[in-house]
């Protein structure tokens, strides 16, 4: 009897769950094996054999000056793209649970830039920053924008991570809006009731109950963040004079055009462990505050 039952559960498991299996492993668990093992060897498309070399991929990385400070700048922009996506999703997401006159037209219209594709996402926002921008700046005297953000070291950073905030938003507006219903109406009614303003609600109340939704969206814009290439490469391609160059773009660089497929897999390693290692901590962190409050 047991063993039928186990053989019916084994049965159902592999009809349903097999197929999701197949494609994780197919798809991510076995490149990801692939790409770990060729971190050590010497391995080039163009040779029919490799041979194993241990560490010395990685300390080419960590001995890549170029590398290191594309790295510095992707945490840079990573951290400036996270605060800003996330602070600017939030208050919407907040203003757009109170019933305002036609939210649903609005969360439409927040969410739409997350359907564009980074390409086409970075050719619109290079003509803003290159034509539009500098003539309205021009025509009216707006000093920030008469010339073209995409040629200043500076400014060609912002560039990037206006545009990368502007796709994101309306996602993680959407991940701020389930966790915000979760918050009870009748708490709120009561700290309304008790005298408690605005900004003390939200503080005591919204916050602390928002924090599972806080953690998941911190996650999911880092590792955007991090992983960005497309929008680089259709924005900025790294310019100007390879100031806005991310680490990814430079992996994808090394490995697919200079042809150092195991000192570049032996970089985007090292870019998978600094994107976890952040991850998992923010998420510590915040559920530490979700526990205590």
């Amino acid at each position: 009897m047991k063993k039928n039952i186990f053989i019916r559960n084994a049965g159902i498991f592999l009809l349903f769950g097999a197929p999701s299996i197949f494609a994780f492993a197919a798809v991510v668990l076995i490149p990801f094996l692939v790409g770990l093992y060729l971190t050590f060897t010497n391995w080039d498309v163009r040779m029919t054999s490799s041979s194993f070399i241990g560490l010395a991929n990685y300390s080419k990385v960590f001995h890549d000056s170029v590398f290191l400070t594309q790295l510095w700048f992707t945490v840079k922009y990573a951290l400036c793209t996270v605060l800003i996506s996330n602070i600017v999703a939030f208050f919407i997401a907040l203003a757009l649970t109170r019933g305002v006159k036609g939210e649903k037209w609005l969360r439409t219209g927040f969410f739409t830039p997350n359907l564009i594709g980074g390409i086409v996402l970075g050719y619109l926002w290079q003509t803003l920053f290159s034509q539009v921008l500098p003539y309205l700046g021009n025509k009216y005297g707006w000093a920030l924008f008469q010339s073209s953000w995409l040629t200043d070291t500076d400014t060609a950073f912002w560039a990037l991570v206006i545009a990368t905030a502007w796709q994101l938003v309306g996602y993680l507006m959407l991940i701020y809006i389930a966790g915000f219903s979760g918050v009870p109406n009748d708490v709120l009614e009561a700290a309304s009731m008790d005298g408690a303003n605005n900004a003390t609600i939200l503080r005591r109340i919204i916050l602390p109950l928002s924090i599972p939704a806080i953690v998941i969206s911190i996650f999911i814009s880092i590792s955007r963040s991090f992983l960005a290439y497309d929008i680089n490469l259709a924005l900025t391609k790294g310019g100007p004079f390879h100031s806005t160059e991310m680490a990814s773009y430079h992996i994808v660089q090394k490995a697919f055009l200079s042809n150092q497929f195991g000192t570049g897999q032996a970089e985007a390693v090292v870019l998978f462990a600094v994107i976890a290692l952040l991850a998992l901590t923010q998420s510590y962190l915040l559920k530490k505050l979700e526990v205590e409050s």
